[in-house]
């Protein structure tokens, strides 16, 4: 691939350059906020096409359409169910299940997103829960930033835990052969950790400076949460889509179906419903107005980033440092794990997780006779594990729920501002890797 690339690349340049230097430029326009994001990821990726890194073929197949598919498709059925006034009686319920105080909801919240995320799967997980945290800081009049904040965290957290919680624990499991039970015994005890360390950090830095007027929380508590219902057909109908979908995914490898497929045949079967509910007009309605829910900065910022990080792979950065790290770490196993694991965590708060993972992958199997086999680098799975899905949290581009949230947060008037969300978020995620370091050593080396 790199050798292919850099045969087209205009002038003799070299394409590991080139690709990094376009890389570097995308991420500081994105990070100085002068241009949408969505704006600078397309360029980025068109340049990298026009000159000659990737030719548009390659380009394509550097997209993560399940990842495209899955956003989309759970968009739509968030929009639709919305509707039904699901997701303000979720709200009424969780601020009166914590005594209408914004710590509590705060906490609860966050609980639920890892819980949630770890079941299913975090990008899903956060389209569910935003709209609630939404709903809820508007009723109590408090700040929403901290509550979406804290879900990212919960939610990438929460997703380590299992297999099918966040999608580079998705690739390490089908590439190595490693199963669900695998992934639940061996992270899910030091997750537990280290989401207790973040509820913690997360009310020292804006829990307890959380208050809502006693008129706001008597005003929710007062409140009747069926009152907000306001389809109890579509809510039945949302119910049952979602319900089916969320065993879908549950049972995605059994079932021999990607996430994608999942999503946007349950968003499809209920816009059916929705339609065959409603008069044509409505019904046509309802059909432009879900299509105008979905974050389409957010999916076609995708659509270009996975363009531009493709390229740096086809470029051969991505091989050359994680050559580097295995090279450097000679036979010792603990250093290997140790190496791979802040390494994953660093790389995958700049770069995206997905594609270093796939790097890393082959890399760290060729690692195996040198140590006794493939039975003995366990261990190196699950540093590469959390070191990928923690670091996720170090800035808004290192996962995709980041995205996710943020897109949905600033459509709703909650700005979130690179470099800010980064101050916060980065030391927290180096915290997070220290505490996985710790127990690595202590279960492993």
């Amino acid at each position: 691939m790199t050798a292919h690339a850099a045969s087209n690349v205009y002038f003799g340049l070299d394409a590991m350059w080139v690709s990094t230097c376009i890389l570097a430029i995308t991420y500081a326009v994105i990070m100085s906020e002068k241009v949408n994001r969505a704006i600078v990821a397309l360029v980025g990726a068109g340049v990298m096409i026009l000159v000659g890194v990737l030719n548009q073929e390659q380009a394509i197949k550097g997209i993560d359409w399940n990842t495209i598919g899955l956003l989309t498709g759970m968009m739509i059925l968030v929009s639709i169910s919305r509707r039904s006034g699901m997701f303000q009686y979720l709200a009424v319920w969780s601020a009166q299940a914590a005594k209408a105080h914004p710590a509590g909801i705060l906490l609860l919240l966050q609980v639920t997103t890892a819980v949630l995320s770890a079941l299913l799967d975090n990008v899903t997980t956060v389209l569910l829960i935003v709209p609630v945290t939404l709903a809820i800081c508007k009723t109590l009049e408090v700040p929403a930033y901290p509550y979406l904040f804290a879900e990212i965290f919960a939610s990438n957290i929460g997703g380590t835990a299992t297999l099918i919680g966040d999608p580079p624990n998705i690739l390490i499991g089908s590439q190595v052969g490693l199963t669900f039970n695998q992934f639940v015994y061996h992270l899910a005890p030091i997750v537990v950790v280290i989401m207790a360390v973040q509820v913690v950090m997360i009310h020292v830095l804006w829990g307890k400076y959380l208050k809502a007027t006693p008129e706001s929380e008597a005003r929710v508590m007062a409140m009747d949460a069926n009152e907000t219902i306001q389809d109890w057909l579509l809510l039945k109908q949302s119910l049952a889509v979602l319900t089916l979908v969320m065993i879908a995914f549950v049972f995605a490898r059994q079932l021999h179906l990607e996430p994608a497929t999942i999503a946007m045949f349950g968003a499809a079967v209920l816009m059916l419903l929705d339609n065959w509910a409603h008069h044509s007009e409505k019904a046509a309605h309802n059909v432009h107005s879900t299509f105008g829910d979905v974050e389409w900065i957010t999916i076609f910022f995708f659509i270009g980033l996975f363009v531009v990080v493709h390229g740096v792979e086809a470029g051969g950065l991505l091989h050359l440092l994680a050559d580097m790290l295995v090279q450097a770490t000679g036979g010792n196993m603990a250093h290997a794990g140790y190496a791979i694991l802040w390494a994953s965590a660093v790389l995958s708060a700049i770069v995206d997780n997905i594609p270093f993972v796939a790097t890393m992958i082959p890399l760290i199997k060729s690692m195996a006779p040198a140590y006794g086999g493939p039975d003995n680098i366990l261990p190196l799975w699950w540093c590469l594990s959390l070191g990928a899905c923690l670091g996720g949290n170090g800035t808004l581009i290192g996962a995709s729920a980041n995205l996710t949230v943020a897109g949905i947060g600033e459509r709703n008037g909650v700005p979130f501002k690179f470099i800010t969300y980064s101050l916060y978020a980065f030391p927290m995620m180096l915290i997070s890797i220290a505490i996985a370091h710790v127990y690595v050593w202590w279960r492993y080396f």
